[in-house]
């Protein structure tokens, strides 16, 4: 039993496009890598996604085990792969699995979720399955380090049926260019925000396909709150990668925690 909203996976189903679309994302790679080298491995990242941070670990000599529940995000990891070099490759093992409830067998010095992955556990009980997983996989000494997106007053509080409008967008898929805007719907019991994203027929308008992204809104005392009841202590929350104040201008939560002793 979860408490996923429907639909939940559909921004990820398009492995391509997603990569497409965060191809310019390359401000937590260094923060990552750096954690991954500074434990001395294995790492074991939650929602490896299509390999973007274990591929750049692995390059650093460090063995990372990926896991993910979404098999188009697996193969894209895979076909990432195959063009590193051999030695890379071979750094690597990708698992599906879902974060609340895989069990490897194995512990790790350092376990990453990186890109906003927590934002994808809905409800409380998703949180605890998931930092149990984290607590089985972790070696005495251990770090965990994640990062979320820092809730918006202002996205939070549009109109759920207005669209906005932006830029076109190419498709990998086909090649073609698209017309691109984006609704925000806020649940403010379930702090659930779903972002709806419309592509639409640049000539005549129509909408042509959508997807949709639901995300859980964490606060920053929340987050201390969550670790704490779970068994963890978080070490640093910072408004960036760079560690970085809390401010107005915050757009990541980032957060090193290990086991409560």
């Amino acid at each position: 039993m979860t408490d996923d909203p429907p639909d939940a996976d559909s921004h990820y189903r398009d492995a391509a496009y997603y990569d497409h679309a965060y191809r310019r994302y390359k401000s937590d790679v260094g923060f990552y890598v750096e954690l991954a080298t500074g434990s001395g491995g294995p790492v074991l990242e939650l929602g490896v996604g299509t390999g973007r941070v274990a591929t750049a670990i692995a390059r650093e000599g460090i063995e990372v085990v990926g896991v993910d529940k979404m098999t188009t995000m697996l193969e894209r990891a895979r076909r990432r792969l195959e063009k590193a070099p051999k030695r890379v490759r071979d750094r690597v093992t990708l698992v599906e699995g879902d974060l609340r409830d895989v069990r490897l067998e194995r512990r790790f010095p350092f376990v990453a979720a990186p890109f906003n992955v927590f934002q994808h556990l809905y409800g409380r009980h998703d949180v605890e399955r998931a930092l149990a997983t984290v607590a089985a996989h972790m070696t005495p000494n251990a770090r965990l380090a994640f990062d979320v997106l820092m809730p918006d007053p202002v996205s939070l509080a549009r109109d759920p049926n207005r669209y906005y409008k932006s830029r076109p967008v190419t498709h990998p898929a086909d090649g073609k260019r698209y017309g691109y805007d984006e609704a925000f719907d806020y649940d403010h019991e379930r702090q659930i925000q779903t972002t709806t994203m419309r592509f639409s027929d640049l000539e005549d308008g129509r909408e042509r396909f959508r997807e949709t992204l639901p995300q859980r809104q964490f606060f920053p005392r929340e987050l201390e709150a969550l670790l704490h009841y779970n068994g963890f202590e978080m070490l640093r929350l910072d408004g960036g990668f760079g560690a970085e104040p809390i401010d107005a201008y915050t757009e990541s939560l980032v957060v090193i925690a290990r086991l409560r002793r």
